[in-house]
């Protein structure tokens, strides 16, 4: 799990003994490459907390040896003597103090304080990115840190929360294949780094548009003219520059671009457009995008960013891109919690029924001997008057019977067996009733901080539009 990939700008890597090496000389080998003078401007960029930078590998294999001695265990050849933590952050959008800054608050916020670490920030490649190590036994070397299930996920989490709440962007998409490039990664999030083929044959399929041919197949010979072949298999285009390898299927470069809305375009002369969903990922991008000016200062003085965290990794982790998908679960969720609160309140209502109906036919049967002697008497007053107690409940069992319709009375046997299977069937809905309230709670919170979002965009874009007509 260690070595796995859970996003582009964390990774979170388990570091081992290896075999033939000692504690100390792993620390060593790997402390000594993050903290190299020319990845970290000649070491400005090294913090470090409860150990000094300078001589970290030494303390951690210290470390290492006061576990042993305290838990009486021999080090292994596997052993996990530290782990390291790799932060990237979008090219151009952060200095390198800060980065180390933000290294340190991830370092210390997931390892509660626990564990000695340090933070290097590399700026030798395009992209600013942390190297945060911490020491795997803890500060008074009695226990070891724990590598749970999905501690890759909760690093990426908390380091989204962190850059958020400290106004910089975060990935729109952390679910990708295991090994994917930091290169393919920026092509994937829009980060100028390099241009792809399949970019390559948009811009000159424009070009050739933008000349105005008259159909499909004289489109096809401006992009030839173009150096750029064209073939067909099947019943699919393809295309390549001279000079690549392999071939692009023309419906594989997205909406607009396949030969039938191409030749719709040819025909009418107006590129067909695809209907865009709002992303909301991408509306919170932008918003942090807008800096540290005064827009955005308005706007996080409104918007709480812890909140606003939480609501971002809640869309990102359930796929929830679009308001419209937003909207629609949270109307489900509602749906739901008002289901299964209705099926309980029945439950409730009949139980509570059974329980008075059980009362009236039990109080029934007890007075009916005195009842029927009451009757025999001729309603005497004075057997009245000495059993009125028992007749009270007799009548009012009776009143009962009659209000209800009830001509035949069913078994206190039966109502047990019933209310029985009621509580039954209330224990296992009441569970699930929980769970669907938190999740609608969830939805409406997040859904509330989105609509809070919109509707100050919304507010802007109004006043934007008012503004010409004042300064008329």
């Amino acid at each position: 799990m260690g070595g796995d990939v859970y996003t582009a700008t964390t990774r979170f890597i388990p570091l081992h003994t290896g075999k033939g090496r000692k504690a100390g000389k792993a620390i060593s080998e790997i402390i000594d490459y993050v903290e190299n003078p020319e990845k970290t401007d000649n070491g400005k960029l090294i913090s470090s907390y409860e150990c000094d930078s300078r001589i970290a590998d030494a303390e951690f294999a210290l470390s290492q040896r006061i576990y042993q001695t305290k838990s009486g265990r021999e080090q292994k050849e596997n052993d996990v003597i530290a782990y390291q933590i790799r932060q990237s952050f979008k090219p151009g959008e952060i200095t390198p103090e800060e980065a180390n800054r933000l290294g340190y608050e991830l370092g210390m916020r997931f390892t509660k304080g626990q564990h000695a670490f340090i933070v290097c920030t590399h700026i030798d490649r395009c992209h600013i990115h942390n190297h945060i190590i911490f020491c795997s036994a803890s500060l008074d070397c009695t226990k070891k840190f724990t590598n749970f299930w999905n501690s890759g996920k909760a690093i990426r989490r908390l380091s989204d929360i962190i850059c958020i709440e400290n106004g910089y962007s975060v990935i729109e998409e952390p679910k990708r294949r295991r090994g994917l490039s930091y290169n393919r990664w920026q092509e994937q999030q829009g980060i100028e780094n390099k241009t792809s083929h399949r970019d390559i044959l948009r811009q000159a399929i424009d070009k050739a548009l933008s000349q105005k041919p008259k159909d499909f197949d004289k489109l096809l010979k401006l992009l030839q003219t173009d150096n750029i072949e064209v073939n067909k298999r099947g019943k699919n285009w393809r295309l390549k520059a001279a000079d690549w390898q392999q071939f692009v299927r023309l419906d594989s470069l997205g909406a607009g671009y396949a030969e039938a809305e191409l030749a719709a375009v040819l025909a009418t002369g107006q590129a067909i457009k695809p209907k865009e969903k709002i992303n909301l990922l991408v509306d919170i991008q932008r918003k942090l995008a807008e800096g540290k000016g005064g827009a955005y200062s308005r706007w996080a003085s409104v918007f709480n960013l812890k909140q606003m965290a939480k609501t971002y990794n809640y869309l990102n982790e359930n796929n929830l891109l679009s308001y419209e998908e937003l909207a629609v679960k949270t109307a489900a969720a509602s749906e739901r919690y008002n289901e299964l609160s209705g099926l309980i309140k029945i439950a409730e209502k009949r139980m509570a029924e059974i329980a008075v109906l059980k009362t009236h036919i039990i109080n029934y049967a007890k007075t009916r001997e005195v009842y029927v002697a009451y009757r025999q008497a001729g309603y005497s007053k004075k057997f009245a008057s000495e059993h009125e107690s028992a007749l009270l409940l007799h009548k009012a069992a009776k009143q009962f019977f009659d209000e209800a319709g009830l001509k035949k009375l069913p078994t206190v046997k039966s109502l047990q067996a019933e209310y029985s299977r009621l509580l039954t069937d209330k224990k296992a809905a009441y569970g699930e009733y929980r769970q669907a309230r938190e999740e609608m709670k969830e939805l409406l919170t997040v859904k509330a901080n989105v609509d809070s979002l919109l509707e100050i965009d919304a507010n802007k874009e109004k006043i934007n539009q008012r503004e010409p007509e004042a300064n008329r």
